[in-house]
C-alpha cells in the first residue's frame, strides 16, 4: 500500500513496483486517516509511508498502525534526511527509511528486504543518526523554546508564553546553542529544522 498525499509520487512508485512480477500495489491512500481505514481491508505485506501529510502525519500513522496491527511492515518514503525525524519514525515502528531521491536505486530491494523481516535505513540518514547519537539531545522544553523562537518570538515573549522568567529562557537558549553547535538563534533554528528536530 502506498500512502502519500501527492498523486504523482504514488503513480511513479506504482509504475516502478508494477514492473515486477512478484510485487503488486493493492491499495493507495492520500492521508494517514485513509491509510488506517484501508489497512485492515487489504492487509498489505508492506506499507510505503510519507511523513508529511495533512491530518495525521506519517509518524503518528505508523504508531497507530503498529499498535493495531503489530505485524505491519512500514517503509518511510520521505524527502527529509534529518536524523531526528528518522529516529521518530523508527521508534514509532517503521522497518525502513528511504529518501525519495534514492527510490529508483533502493525501492525494490528495500521492499523485498523488509518483507523478508529485515530493516533498511538509507546510508545518508544512518550516518547522520550515528554522528548525532553521541551528543546530548534537546529536551522537550528546549524544543518548545526553539520552536517559539523559530516563530519569531523574542525571549521576553517566549518567557510570557511558557510562564517562566526571561533568564530561564536565556539559560535554555545557551544550552540549545551548545548542544547544536550553533552560533545564534537563526543558526540554531536552521540546524534544528534541517535535522527534523523542529518543523517550520
Amino acid at each position: 500500500m502506498i500512502v502519500d498525499d501527492h498523486p504523482f509520487l504514488r503513480e511513479g512508485v506504482k509504475a516502478v513496483i508494477e514492473t515486477q512480477e512478484d510485487l503488486a500495489v493493492v491499495a493507495e491512500a492520500e492521508s494517514g486517516e485513509q491509510a488506517l481505514a484501508l489497512y485492515p481491508t487489504r492487509l498489505p505485506d508492506i506499507v510505503l509511508m510519507d511523513l508529511q501529510m495533512p491530518g495525521i502525519g506519517g509518524v503518528d500513522t505508523i504508531a497507530a498502525m503498529r499498535s493495531n496491527w503489530p505485524h505491519a511492515r512500514i517503509v518511510v518514503l520521505t524527502t527529509y534526511s534529518g536524523d531526528a525525524q528518522a529516529l521518530r519514525a523508527l521508534r514509532a515502528g517503521a522497518s525502513g527509511y528511504l529518501l525519495k531521491n534514492t527510490l529508483r536505486k533502493e525501492l525494490l530491494d528495500t521492499i523485498r528486504s523488509v518483507h523478508a523481516g529485515g530493516k533498511h535505513l538509507n546510508a545518508q540518514v544512518a550516518s547522520s543518526i550515528a554522528f548525532h547519537v553521541i551528543e546530548d539531545a534537546l529536551t522537550e522544553r528546549e524544543i518548545g523554546v526553539l520552536s517559539l523562537a523559530a516563530s519569531g518570538n523574542s525571549n521576553k515573549q517566549i518567557a510570557a508564553k511558557l510562564a517562566v522568567s526571561e533568564e530561564t529562557v536565556k539559560g535554555h537558549m545557551k544550552l540549545i546553542f551548545a548542544k547544536l553547535g550553533a552560533s545564534d538563534r537563526t543558526h540554531a533554528v536552521t540546524i534544528a529544522a534541517k535535522r527534523g528536530i523542529i518543523t517550520l
